[in-house]
Protein backbone atom coordinates (compact mmCIF):
# COMPACT_ATOMS: atom_id res chain seq x y z
CA UNK A 1 0.00 0.00 0.00
CA UNK A 2 1.22 3.56 -1.03
CA UNK A 3 0.62 5.67 2.00
CA UNK A 4 2.79 7.71 4.85
CA UNK A 5 2.95 7.32 8.84
CA UNK A 6 1.67 9.96 11.03
CA UNK A 7 4.96 10.86 12.64
CA UNK A 8 5.77 13.84 14.70
CA UNK A 9 8.88 15.63 14.07
CA UNK A 10 9.32 15.88 17.95
CA UNK A 11 10.75 12.47 18.01
CA UNK A 12 13.66 11.29 17.28
CA UNK A 13 14.45 8.54 14.45
CA UNK A 14 14.47 5.37 17.47
CA UNK A 15 11.29 6.59 18.26
CA UNK A 16 9.77 7.18 14.67
CA UNK A 17 11.52 3.64 14.01
CA UNK A 18 9.49 2.03 16.83
CA UNK A 19 6.05 3.51 16.11
CA UNK A 20 6.31 2.51 12.54
CA UNK A 21 6.67 -0.90 13.83
CA UNK A 22 3.67 -0.76 16.00
CA UNK A 23 1.47 0.22 12.21
CA UNK A 24 3.38 -2.58 10.76
CA UNK A 25 1.85 -4.80 13.25
CA UNK A 26 -1.09 -3.76 13.00
CA UNK A 27 -1.10 -4.11 9.20
CA UNK A 28 0.51 -7.53 9.93
CA UNK A 29 -2.51 -8.62 12.55
CA UNK A 30 -5.06 -7.01 9.57
CA UNK A 31 -3.20 -9.41 6.68
CA UNK A 32 -2.02 -12.29 7.90
CA UNK A 33 -1.83 -12.21 11.83
CA UNK A 34 -0.04 -11.43 14.47
CA UNK A 35 1.18 -12.87 18.05
CA UNK A 36 -0.30 -10.97 20.74
CA UNK A 37 2.94 -11.01 22.66
CA UNK A 38 4.23 -9.07 19.03
CA UNK A 39 1.53 -6.51 19.21
CA UNK A 40 1.36 -5.69 22.45
CA UNK A 41 5.43 -5.17 23.04
CA UNK A 42 5.04 -2.88 19.69
CA UNK A 43 2.15 -1.13 21.80
CA UNK A 44 3.93 -0.54 24.93
CA UNK A 45 6.45 0.98 22.98
CA UNK A 46 4.47 3.27 20.78
CA UNK A 47 3.12 4.10 24.35
CA UNK A 48 5.93 5.16 26.15
CA UNK A 49 6.55 7.31 22.94
CA UNK A 50 2.94 8.57 22.70
CA UNK A 51 1.49 8.58 26.54
CA UNK A 52 -1.01 10.99 26.08
CA UNK A 53 -4.52 9.84 25.46
CA UNK A 54 -5.80 12.17 23.13
CA UNK A 55 -2.69 12.18 21.05
CA UNK A 56 -2.57 8.35 20.41
CA UNK A 57 -6.31 8.96 19.12
CA UNK A 58 -5.42 11.51 16.57
CA UNK A 59 -2.68 9.25 15.55
CA UNK A 60 -4.88 6.10 14.99
CA UNK A 61 -7.29 8.25 13.48
CA UNK A 62 -5.13 9.26 10.99
CA UNK A 63 -3.14 6.22 10.28
CA UNK A 64 -6.84 4.54 9.74
CA UNK A 65 -7.51 7.54 7.31
CA UNK A 66 -4.58 6.55 5.35
CA UNK A 67 -5.01 3.06 5.60
CA UNK A 68 -7.87 1.53 6.31
CA UNK A 69 -6.66 -0.04 9.26
CA UNK A 70 -7.97 0.75 12.86
CA UNK A 71 -5.05 -0.01 15.59
CA UNK A 72 -7.06 0.89 18.58
CA UNK A 73 -9.10 -2.79 17.38
CA UNK A 74 -6.15 -4.43 16.89
CA UNK A 75 -5.04 -3.53 20.40
CA UNK A 76 -8.89 -3.97 22.13
CA UNK A 77 -8.38 -7.77 20.47
CA UNK A 78 -4.90 -8.17 21.60
CA UNK A 79 -5.62 -7.36 25.23
CA UNK A 80 -8.91 -9.64 25.41
CA UNK A 81 -6.34 -12.78 24.23
CA UNK A 82 -4.01 -14.72 25.70
CA UNK A 83 -0.47 -15.04 25.06
CA UNK A 84 0.32 -17.46 22.13
CA UNK A 85 -2.44 -16.58 20.39
CA UNK A 86 -2.53 -14.97 16.90
CA UNK A 87 -4.31 -11.32 16.57
CA UNK A 88 -6.30 -11.34 13.91
CA UNK A 89 -8.62 -8.93 12.23
CA UNK A 90 -11.02 -9.86 9.05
Amino acid sequence: MEYSYPLSTDWSTDEMVDVVRFFEVVEMAYEKGAKRELVMARYKRFKEIVPSQAEEKTIFREFEQASSYVPYRIVKLAKELSDGQIVRMK
